[in-house]
């Protein structure tokens, strides 16, 4: 009996209990409860804008994407001006944060690496995405919009779509800087070597070689600046003015967007009006949704192409 069971015992496989398997046991079930803990009010919140924005959304569909926007007190839905207004200021500052974010992140990492002055706009880039979204709402207000307000009435004209651009780009432009910058950071130099030693000039290598390496990089990167331009508000309360009706114009009129008629709806006391707030946050959760889901399939048929 006593040599089986010393036989057994030798022929046991099973690794003995250590200080390095209880540590790697203990910080898993740290993580793992860290995760817990963040998805808990991520799931809260999502089930309060599916549970209270759907209420009204998918009851009046497609009236609430479609229709002009009701006084605050009266019944019925309508956000349709919203929605058109928030992928309007949202493109327009799309097409101006992303050509500029990449740009410069190209020169930081490709050209200017470490001179100083590369350095300086690293720096700002890095400051620039702390800095408030009210400050940069502000910023736009005195440059952009005051010194488009005035005209000889004496009426205030300067709210327009493009002045809430300015202010989300700027407020995107660091951030896509930071991200694309870190993703051509991971770009092995061994293709870019490759490239040079079959006669590729250095612009050749980044546009054909650098860029295409560190697409979904970018693309996630110019996707996250997108999500939070699209959310903001308080750049929008000073630039863009308030509307009830579409406005196609983005350089005449006042415009609006989701962001702001939650905001509007939202510290309104009746009913009618939380109800189409929570529908205008459920709207803005399904947008940006599809935005990138949109974006991910073409990223990956582009790079599936190559």
């Amino acid at each position: 009996m006593t040599l089986g069971t010393d036989l057994a015992r030798s022929l046991d496989l099973r690794q003995k209990p250590s200080w390095r398997r209880t540590k790697n046991t203990l910080m898993s079930v740290l993580l793992g409860s860290a995760v817990v803990v963040v998805a808990i009010p991520l799931v809260l919140i999502m089930y309060s804008v599916f549970a209270k924005g759907g209420a009204i959304l998918f009851r009046s569909f497609p009236a609430f994407l479609t229709h002009d926007i009701p006084p605050t007190r009266a019944a019925g839905p309508g956000m349709g001006p919203a929605i058109v207004g928030t992928l309007m200021i949202t493109g327009m500052a799309t097409l101006i944060a992303v050509p500029l974010g990449v740009l410069g992140a190209i020169y930081l990492n490709e050209y200017g690496v470490k001179s100083k002055f590369a350095q300086a706009v690293r720096f700002l880039a890095l400051v620039m995405t702390g800095v408030p979204s009210v400050v940069m709402g502000l910023f736009v207000y005195v440059v952009w919009t005051l010194h488009h307000s005035i005209t000889p009435p004496h009426e205030l004209t300067g709210f327009q779509g493009f002045g809430g651009s300015l202010a989300l780009a700027c407020l995107m432009l660091p951030i896509i800087i930071n991200a694309t910058e870190q993703m051509l950071k991971l770009v092995p130099d061994g293709l870019r070597e490759a490239s040079y030693a079959l006669g590729a000039t250095k612009t050749r290598t980044v546009l054909t070689v650098v860029l295409p390496a560190a697409g979904s990089g970018i693309v996630s990167g110019a996707l996250l600046a997108v999500a939070r331009a699209a959310g903001e508000t308080a750049p929008l309360l000073f630039t863009i003015g308030a509307t009830r009706v579409i406005n196609t114009s983005l350089f005449h009129g006042d415009s609006t967007a989701l962001s702001a008629r939650i905001f509007e709806n939202a510290k309104e006391a009746v009913a009618n009006a939380q109800e189409r707030g929570w529908g205008a946050a459920l709207a803005l959760v399904l947008l940006t949704f599809t935005l990138t889901v949109i974006a991910r399939v073409i990223t990956a048929f582009a790079t599936r192409g190559k």
